[in-house]
């Protein structure tokens, strides 16, 4: 069996993981082609070349000047290009909805339009906002909080609108990201967490430790997102929390965690922090059920263990890490900065 995928947004963080993830799938051959504007494409992680070499071809380009023919013959469309995080939708929040709504939804259309069978979209829990006790399952009350979330909920229930029998869509609500990859963002928590005890030998949480947060490896996020496109469902439109129940952890378990696995690691609380509100567990039984075969499997301490060798081969030692690149929205910035992006992020070209 082969399928022909175009992933959106590949030059992300997800992107090289899953890329590498489908080159070496036991469950199917895939021919694969990447769409990116290329905002990250330079801030590569590794020493074994781009990650672009797994791809039959790569096309540069802004989501919101998409070029339909691209879809030719595709079977899949894995949408990963978003504005992404809550730091960069509140900074960009007209930009947010313009990708993450308007044009990701004009893109689902043309997919459809093209007879592409299958829309993949990375969601997220944030859409559950500030949840309450329970754990909270695909019924649960929506409260986002952040233009991001926002955005996610409103591709979600576009998606739902345009789903018939010829055009599903798996929606795949993440939990938080972690793990290595060829393209590593720090601007995510336990990322940051590794990142601190290398470069500072202590880990400092800018709150109060206590919000709750559901976590996954992107190794397991790539695996999921096969599952999403392999997946038989009764109906068209599915929206699916994506994780597993092992990690909910509270921000201070996962410091103290790092801390464990990376000896003389000092862990600092700012117990004065302003609230943070986005704290949630989220119930992950019904992928658990759906899933079986491509559910969770990365450890913490593997996830950890993963980062620290990684952020080592490649030299990691920046104490100011958290103006870098490798933070998403500080490069964002750079590029507006410099005059190489305008202020609604499009390229300037010379």
């Amino acid at each position: 069996m082969s399928r022909k995928l175009l992933v959106t947004g590949n030059m992300g963080y997800i992107g090289p993981v899953l890329l590498k993830h489908l080159n070496s799938s036991a469950h199917c051959e895939y021919e694969v082609i990447g769409y990116d504007t290329g905002y990250f494409a330079h801030c590569i992680t590794t020493l074994e070349g781009l990650p672009e070499r797994f791809l039959h071809a790569q096309y540069f380009g802004d989501l919101r000047e998409f070029d339909s023919s691209l879809l030719a013959g595709v079977d899949t469309v894995v949408h990963l290009a978003a504005i992404s995080n809550d730091p960069i939708g509140n900074a960009f929040a007209e930009v947010t909805r313009a990708i993450n709504i308007d044009a990701s939804v004009a893109i689902a259309r043309m997919a459809k339009a093209a007879g592409v069978r299958r829309f993949v979209f990375s969601s997220s829990c944030s859409v559950y906002g500030a949840g309450s006790n329970q754990a909270c399952d695909e019924n649960a009350t929506l409260n986002p909080l952040t233009p991001y979330a926002i955005s996610k909920i409103a591709m979600e229930e576009s998606l739902a609108r345009i789903c018939d029998e010829n055009f599903s869509a798996v929606c795949l609500r993440f939990a938080t990201a972690c793990g290595m990859s060829d393209r590593l963002r720090l601007d995510l928590v336990l990322n940051d967490f590794v990142a601190c005890t290398l470069a500072k030998g202590k880990i400092e949480i800018l709150s109060d430790g206590t919000p709750w947060r559901p976590l996954i490896h992107v190794d397991d996020m790539a695996r999921a997102i096969e599952w999403g496109i392999l997946a038989e469902s009764e109906e068209p439109f599915l929206a699916v929390n994506c994780g597993s129940d092992a990690w909910n952890y509270q921000i201070k378990d996962l410091a103290f965690a790092v801390a464990a696995e990376i000896p003389e690691t000092e862990v600092s609380i700012n117990n004065d922090a302003m609230p943070d509100n986005r704290s949630y567990k989220v119930d992950f039984t019904r992928f658990t059920e759906l899933a079986e075969g491509f559910t969770p499997i990365v450890t913490l301490k593997e996830a950890i263990d993963g980062l620290r060798s990684g952020l080592e081969r490649i030299g990691f030692d920046d104490r100011n890490f958290r103006e870098s690149n490798l933070m998403r929205l500080q490069m964002l910035r750079r590029h507006v900065d410099r005059g190489s992006l305008s202020d609604d992020l499009r390229w300037f070209t010379p």
